[in-house]
């Protein structure tokens, strides 16, 4: 199985990107976790663009997006809402078939952004028929280094989270 992780933020030293590599290296041999981290490589999104040929970053995106199995989402909250970039990724893959049956789910770094997480949870639930608000794993990283996230993540306790989780998601995404 094919699991695409969408860290939602632009910065290089992501909590949420260091936290999706964390449950990479967790993931069962028979499941493959492809960590996607240039949100910001992709360029504003304008519907004119989408009736010529894609540019380049956005088509790469959106064939990640059809050969995965499921997706899986981790995002930061800029000013009580979904990040920009995100927002812009969500937006070239709305009227595209790549997302609508797409199993996806939830991941947090964070003790806050419920205002984020309530936006993100309605934009998912209108793109694609298989998003489950139920699918969530959240932890308590913000102001970690990346490698201090792999620690933390490395812990007995919160391998098993993660274990669980994947467990979960990939049964719904056979289903």
């Amino acid at each position: 199985m094919k699991i695409l992780a969408i860290s939602g933020s632009g910065r290089a030293a992501s909590t949420n990107t260091s936290m999706l590599q964390a449950l990479s290296a967790t993931a069962l041999p028979d499941v493959e976790i492809v960590v996607f981290d240039r949100i910001s490589d992709l360029p504003v999104f304008s519907p004119d663009l989408e009736a010529l040929t894609l540019p380049e970053p956005v088509q790469n995106f959106a064939d990640l997006i059809r050969d995965s199995d499921g997706i899986i989402i981790a995002s930061p909250e800029y000013v009580r809402a979904i990040p920009g970039g995100l927002k812009n990724a969500i937006d070239w893959l709305a009227s595209r078939d790549e997302i609508i049956e797409k199993p996806m789910a939830l991941m947090h770094a964070s003790h806050r952004g419920d205002d984020m997480l309530e936006q993100l949870r309605l934009v998912l639930s209108t793109i694609s028929t298989r998003f489950s608000a139920d699918i969530f794993l959240q932890f308590d990283l913000m102001k970690r280094s990346p490698e201090e996230i792999s620690d933390v993540l490395q812990l007995p306790q919160h391998r098993r989270e993660m274990a669980a989780f994947l467990e979960t998601f990939t049964k719904f995404c056979s289903q």
